[in-house]
C-alpha cells in the first residue's frame, strides 16, 4: 500500500462553512456556495485556480457540484459527486487529498452540502431483507451499546450525559453549530429519552449546511503566495470497511482502531501525540469508546478522560471542540468537512474562545452506514 508520506506533500490552504441548520428553505446551491467563497476567501486564491472539484451529499440528487459551481462560472474543472453516507464529505476531502499527491492536480477542493433529503438507502429500494425492523437503525444499535457497556464498563448515565453537556457547551461558542445552547448534565438526562436510557440530548441532531476545504501542492502555494504558516499538512488518510464478526468485539469499534492505527503509522506518529480530535459522536457512548479505541485513553477508562478534564479544551487533547455532531450538527455530506474546519483552525490558532494551546496535530475521525470508517491526519509544520 502507498500511503501519503510516499506521495508529494498536499496541504489545506482554505476552509469554510455554512451553519448547520434544522431544515429550512434555503437553497443547497446558497449554502454550498456561501462555504465554497468563504474556502476561497481563506486561502486567498481566485475560483479559476481550483482545477477539480468532489462534492460530498446523500439527499440532493445527481449533479450537485457541476449545478452549483456554474454560479462561479464554467473554468472546465473536473468535477465529481461522492456518496458514502455520514462519510460522504470525509470521502470527498480524501479524493481531493489523493489527486493532488498524485501529481494529478495541483489545487483542488472537496465540499459537503445536503439538503435533509429522503434518505433512501440502496438496500431499501432492492427490498433486502432484514433481521428486523430496527436492525438497522443506528440510534437503536448505539442504545443498546450503551446498555452492554453500562455493565461491562461500570458506565453510569452521568457518564454519557457528561459528553452530551460537553458537546453542546462547546458547540454553543461555535456560530457555525446547529445548537448553540449550552447544557448540564442535569438537562441532558432529564431530556425526552428516545431509546432505551439514551436520550436526545445525547443524540446528534439532522439538519443541512455546507463545508469546503481547498488542498493544494507545494507548488501550487509558492505560485499563489501564500504565507507560509497557513497551510496544514495533511499527513495521513485512510479508509476501511467493516470485517465479520469475531466473538464479543463491537464491529464498528475494531473497525474504528483499524483505521486509527493506520493512519498513525503512515503520519509517524501514535496516540500520545494527538492535540485535538474530531470524532462521530452521533450517540454520547461512540465519543468514550473511540477515546479507548484510538489510544486516548486506556481500555476502560474513557469514562475518566472525560471526568478529569482530559477530552475538554485545555485538556490533554480536546476531543469535539466544534460541538461534535451532537452539538455542532451532522447534515451528513458536509459533517467530515466541518470536522476538516475545525482541525485546520485549531491548527492555525485561530478557533477563538475554543482554541486548544498549541495544538500542533489533529485528527478526523467518521464512520458512514455500512458500516465504513475513515480518518485523516493534519499537521502544523
Amino acid at each position: 500500500m502507498v500511503s501519503l508520506s510516499q506521495k508529494r506533500p498536499v496541504y489545506v490552504i482554505g476552509v469554510g462553512m455554512h451553519p448547520y441548520q434544522f431544515a429550512s428553505d434555503t437553497l443547497f446551491i446558497e449554502m454550498g456556495l456561501t462555504a465554497v467563497r468563504a474556502a476561497l476567501d481563506d486561502a486567498g486564491v481566485a475560483f479559476p485556480e481550483v482545477e477539480s472539484a468532489f462534492i460530498g451529499c446523500t439527499g440532493i440528487g445527481m449533479a450537485a457540484g457541476r449545478i452549483m459551481f456554474n454560479h462561479l462560472g464554467s473554468t472546465g474543472l473536473a468535477c465529481t459527486q461522492v456518496e458514502n453516507a455520514s462519510a460522504s464529505g470525509s470521502s470527498a476531502f480524501q479524493q481531493a487529498v489523493i489527486e493532488v499527491a498524485a501529481g494529478r492536480r495541483d489545487v483542488s477542493i472537496a465540499v459537503g452540502v445536503d439538503k435533509y433529503g429522503d434518505q433512501v438507502r440502496a438496500a431499501g429500494k432492492e427490498h433486502v431483507a432484514r433481521l428486523s425492523d430496527t436492525a438497522t437503525i443506528p440510534l437503536v444499535k448505539y442504545a443498546l451499546m450503551a446498555e452492554y457497556l453500562k455493565k461491562e464498563k461500570g458506565l453510569s448515565a452521568e457518564d454519557l450525559a457528561m459528553v452530551a453537556s460537553k458537546n453542546h457547551t462547546n458547540a454553543s461558542k461555535n456560530p457555525f453549530a446547529q445548537f448553540r445552547k449550552p447544557r448540564t448534565v442535569e438537562q441532558v438526562l432529564s431530556s425526552t429519552l428516545v431509546a432505551g436510557t439514551t436520550t436526545s440530548l445525547m443524540c446528534c441532531p439532522r439538519g443541512e449546511g455546507a463545508a469546503a476545504a481547498i488542498v493544494a501542492s507545494e507548488d501550487a502555494i509558492r505560485r499563489l503566495g501564500i504565507a507560509g504558516s497557513r497551510p496544514i499538512r495533511v499527513t495521513a488518510s485512510a479508509l476501511q470497511s467493516e470485517m465479520p464478526q469475531v466473538g464479543r468485539e463491537i464491529p464498528s469499534v475494531t473497525l474504528a482502531q483499524r483505521v486509527a492505527e493506520q493512519v498513525y503509522d503512515e503520519a509517524g506518529i501514535s496516540a500520545a501525540d494527538l492535540d485535538c480530535v474530531e470524532l462521530h459522536d452521533a450517540f454520547a457512548i461512540e465519543e468514550i469508546l473511540y477515546t479507548e479505541t484510538f489510544g486516548l485513553a486506556p481500555k476502560g477508562a474513557g469514562q475518566k478522560f472525560l471526568q478529569d478534564g482530559s477530552s475538554a479544551i485545555g485538556g490533554r487533547c480536546c476531543v469535539n471542540s466544534s460541538g461534535g455532531l451532537i452539538g455542532q450538527g451532522h447534515p451528513l455530506g458536509p459533517t467530515g468537512l466541518g470536522q476538516i474546519h475545525e482541525i485546520t483552525r485549531q491548527l492555525r490558532g485561530e478557533n477563538g474562545v475554543r482554541q486548544q494551546p498549541d495544538a500542533r496535530i489533529g485528527m478526523a475521525h467518521m464512520i458512514g452506514l455500512g458500516s465504513i470508517s475513515i480518518a485523516h491526519i493534519l499537521q502544523r509544520d
